[in-house]
């Protein structure tokens, strides 16, 4: 399995929002200036996990986008499967209510012994994916030394 750059950008992304941000909305250049992902791209991402759920969105001069929920009651499974059309190894490992049926069935349904190899896989993965939230994340981003970067647009001099 190849996630796409949507999944892995995007996935980046929210946890640069639960990790740097918090409950303040954050803003797209921020976000994109400390992953280096392109704006424009972020826009597009943040479109399919807004319609998910995962993200909420706040126009005006203190707006951006922050989380929908807390961060430990968001799964990279639920990431992943708002930004990819499923997350399985092969096509005949299952089916998804996002994708149709295949158009061509596999001759050797049914009599595949490596079709259960894929699917046994696709479920540990599943599982993995849906056991791990951002909150894991951003504890494992504290536990590596990566520095958080406090919103500057609260910065005051005097």
């Amino acid at each position: 399995m190849r996630l796409s750059t949507k999944s892995r950008y995007g996935l980046r992304a929210l946890f640069d929002i639960a990790y740097n941000c918090g409950s303040v909305p954050a803003q797209i250049q921020d976000i994109s200036r400390r992953q280096q992902i392109s704006p424009r791209y972020l826009e597009q991402i943040f479109q399919s996990l807004k319609r998910a759920g995962i993200l909420k969105s706040k126009r005006g001069p203190q707006g951006g986008y922050c989380l929908a929920r807390k961060p430990d009651e968001i799964t990279v499974l639920e990431i992943l499967n708002a930004t990819e059309q499923d997350v399985l190894l092969v096509d005949c490992a299952g089916e998804t209510s996002k994708k149709p049926k295949r158009v061509t069935e596999c001759p050797f349904e049914g009599n595949c012994v490596t079709q259960t190899v894929w699917e046994e896989a696709s479920t540990m993965l599943n599982t993995l994916f849906g056991g791990m939230t951002l909150q894991t994340l951003c504890e494992r981003g504290h536990a590596m030394g990566i520095k958080k970067e406090h919103d500057h647009r609260f910065m005051y001099y005097i």
